[in-house]
C-alpha cells in the first residue's frame, strides 16, 4: 500500500491511501471506522433530460464522493472492500451509497487516527516491498500449500495421496511430483515444514530442480501437519528472519503465553470487565485485543486507558487461529504484572 499522510492537527486530518491488494483493503478494513469521512470516485446514476423520458435508462456516471461512513465489509476472495454510509459531498447528499473499493482505487480518509492506526499504515507500507511467502506443510501422503497474509495464512492448495502396501511406491512417486511441480510454480520464499522425513526427500528433490539463481526453500521440523504445522512455523519467528515481518509470530507468542498463564493460575485477565478492572489498578503490562473488537467505542476507550498506563497493545487477526481463540475469551485479555483478585 501506498500512504499520502497530510498535516494532522490533535491525530485529526486526512490520509490518502491506494490500495494495491487484498492485504491492503484488509488493512483499510480496519483503519476506515464508523464516522470516518471517506472520498472516492465511484459510480453514481445521473438524471439527463434523456432519462426523463425513460427513467429506466438512468445512466451510472463516475463521481467523486464524500460518504461519511457507517459500516465495511472485507471479502477476501473477492478481493473487495464495500463500505457503506451517506453521502455528504457530491451529489445527492443524504443518500445512502456504497463504494466497492478495489485494488488500484484511491481513497482519501479523515478521522481521528490513533496510534495503533498509524503502525497498521506503516506495517501496510512496508508490506508492500515484501515477496509473496508460502509455507507448504508435507506429511506421509498429504500437503498443504498455505500463502502467508497479513491477517493470518489461507490455504490455497492441497494433494493427497493413499499409500497401501498395494502400489505404494507409485503413489509416493505421483505424490512426490505433484508437490514438487507446485513448489516451482510459486513466486518469492517457500518454507517446506512439516514432522518426519518426507519434507526433506521432497525438497532434495525441489533444490535440484530449481532454476538457477532461485533460493532454496527453508526447511523447519513442526510436530503437527495442518494448520497446526502453519501456526508451529509462524511461532518460531521464521517470518521474520525471511521478511522482516513479526506481526503474526507476536499473535501466536501473546496468545500462547496467555493461554499458559490462565492453566497456571497465574496474573492475567479476559473479558471487557477483567480487563477494565486491571487497567483501572495499573496491572496490565500488555492488552491484547481482537481486531474484531476495534470498532466498539469501549474497547477503543479500553485501548486509550491502557496507553495511557504505558501498556503494550498487540491486536490479534480475527482470521487467524489466535485472534479466533481469543474471541472466545470476550475478544480482549490482558497479560498482568501483578494480580488484581
Amino acid at each position: 500500500m501506498k500512504a499520502d499522510i497530510g498535516e494532522l492537527v490533535r491525530s485529526y486530518g486526512e490520509i490518502r491511501f491506494f490500495p494495491e491488494n487484498g492485504d491492503d483493503l484488509w488493512h483499510l478494513h480496519h483503519l476506515i471506522t464508523p464516522g470516518s469521512l471517506v472520498f472516492a470516485t465511484t459510480l453514481r446514476s445521473i438524471e439527463g433530460s434523456q432519462d426523463k423520458i425513460r427513467p429506466e435508462k438512468l445512466e451510472k456516471r463516475p463521481v467523486r464522493l464524500g460518504i461519511r461512513v457507517e459500516a465495511t465489509e472485507f471479502h477476501e476472495y473477492t478481493i473487495r472492500l464495500r463500505v457503506f454510509g451517506i453521502i455528504e459531498s457530491g451529489i445527492d447528499t443524504g443518500s445512502h451509497h456504497t463504494l466497492n473499493i478495489e485494488p488500484g482505487y484511491d481513497l482519501s480518509v479523515i478521522r481521528v487516527w490513533s496510534g495503533i492506526d498509524l503502525e497498521r499504515i506503516a506495517r501496510a507500507v512496508k508490506g508492500s516491498n515484501s515477496e509473496a511467502l508460502h509455507i507448504l506443510i508435507i506429511e506421509e501422503g498429504e500437503a498443504w500449500l498455505f500463502r502467508i497474509f497479513s491477517y493470518g495464512p489461507r490455504q490455497i492448495w492441497s494433494c493427497n495421496y493413499g499409500s497401501g502396501k498395494t502400489g505404494e511406491l507409485n503413489g509416493r512417486e505421483e505424490f512426490a511430483k505433484e508437490v514438487i511441480k507446485e513448489a516451482l510454480s510459486l513466486p518469492g520464499p517457500l518454507i517446506i515444514a512439516g514432522p518426519g522425513f518426507v519434507k526433506e526427500e521432497i525438497a532434495t528433490s525441489l533444490r535440484r530442480q530449481l532454476p538457477s539463481g532461485c533460493k532454496p526453500p527453508v526447511i523447519i521440523d513442526t510436530r503437527s501437519g495442518g494448520p497446526r504445522g502453519v501456526q508451529e512455523v509462524i511461532g518460531l519467528g521464521t517470518l521474520e528472519k525471511i521478511t522482516g515481518d513479526i506481526q503474526l509470530a507476536r499473535e501466536v507468542s501473546f496468545l500462547d503465553e496467555l493461554m499458559r498463564r490462565i492453566a497456571k493460575d497465574e496474573p492475567v485477565a479476559y473479558g471487557y470487565k477483567d480487563v477494565s478492572d486491571a487497567i483501572s489498578c495499573g496491572a496490565v503490562s500488555t492488552m491484547l485485543v481482537a481486531d474484531t473488537q476495534l470498532k466498539d467505542s469501549q474497547v477503543a476507550d479500553l485501548i486509550r486507558k491502557a496507553e495511557e498506563m504505558r501498556s503494550e497493545i498487540v491486536i490479534l487477526s480475527s482470521r487467524f487461529e489466535p485472534g479466533e481463540r481469543l474471541m472466545g475469551l470476550g475478544g480482549v485479555a490482558a497479560l498482568l504484572r501483578f494480580s488484581v483478585r
